[in-house]
């Protein structure tokens, strides 16, 4: 099975408009409402491939009612934790006039020292039934900055993988726990590591520099359009994507670590699972909501995909 984290989940509303103009009313004709958070895209990309997958982390309110119905509704099991107050809603709204996508973000509830425990509890008894454990997203008010590292912990204990898909603090704390995949962009990275990248060369440097000291099993570090580039044990590797129709850019990054923890899970060679991750985030691109794949598109995508030892 694979575990999928969502410390700060949230309802996503999609809103299609012809035209987004600031300052005037707008009336919605068309919108999509959907479970949401890094984490839960991952559940929702995992499970689309064909993956046995269960989604916790915390939920609140008729908000947190409603995700769990979601859920039901696309058959993906979860398993969270109830806190006070209200879910975050996430709202998405496309201006299809000018191809452009403008999000607004609410901050979701703020979790009590009783809940971070119950976390951890949930954590130890679903990761040792589990291949694969994601962590993915922000932390919710309440917690402290370094809470992903006592979760970490708990499910490299329990004998998963575990994927850290976090940024800032909650990265930064969390690579003290060592899990074994992260996925950072550039300006991650470099921060991480308080140096400048200039170029593809100065990454590949720096990300080799990160997957020793933190003694990881692999580091994927987005370049959009371009692809990845991704530091293993075994080397360092550049990953072109092929040119496609972009609709929507949101989730492309869970849908790369769900084929990464799907690959895991099935015990896949590393360079199939790199076309599979690879694949179904550029599938997402092609279709107008978060945690959205074809796979039959995915499949064809992966024959495409380009692998470079660097």
């Amino acid at each position: 099975m694979i575990t999928t984290v969502t410390l700060n989940a949230a309802i996503d509303k999609t809103y299609y408009l012809p035209a987004f103009p600031l300052g005037k009313v707008s009336r919605v004709q068309r919108f999509n409402a959907a479970p949401g958070g890094k984490g839960i895209n991952v559940a929702k990309v995992a499970a689309q491939l064909g993956e046995p997958v269960t989604a916790t982390g915390f939920v609140g309110g008729m908000n947190g009612e409603i995700i769990k119905q979601l859920l039901d509704q696309i058959g993906i099991a979860h398993d969270f934790v109830s806190v006070a107050g209200e879910s975050r809603l996430c709202l998405n709204i496309l201006d299809e006039a000018k191809g452009t996508s403008t999000e607004l973000l609410e901050q979701g509830p703020s979790v009590d020292e009783g809940a971070q425990k119950a976390m951890e509890t949930k954590i130890r008894d679903l990761a040792s039934r589990s291949r694969i454990v994601c962590f993915s997203g922000s932390l919710p008010a309440g917690v402290p900055k370094d809470y992903y590292v006592g979760l970490v912990a708990i499910a490299k204990e329990a004998g998963a993988y575990v994927i850290l898909d976090a940024s800032g603090d909650a990265l930064r704390f969390g690579l003290e726990a060592k899990p074994d995949m992260i996925k950072p962009n550039e300006d991650e990275v470099a921060a991480l590591l308080g140096i400048e990248v200039a170029d593809e060369e100065a990454l590949r440097q720096a990300v080799e520099t990160l997957l020793q000291k933190y003694d990881m099993d692999r580091i994927s570090v987005s370049l959009g359009g371009a692809g990845s580039m991704i530091a293993a044990k075994t080397g360092c590797y550049r990953v072109k994507t092929p040119k496609v129709d972009v609709v929507n850019t949101v989730g492309c990054g869970d849908s790369f670590v769900a084929g990464m923890a799907v690959s895991l899970a099935r015990g896949s060679s590393f360079e199939d699972g790199l076309a599979l991750a690879s694949a179904a985030g550029t599938s997402n691109a092609m279709t107008d909501q978060a945690g959205m794949i074809d796979p039959e598109v995915v499949d064809r995508l992966r024959q495409q995909i380009q692998i470079t030892r660097l």
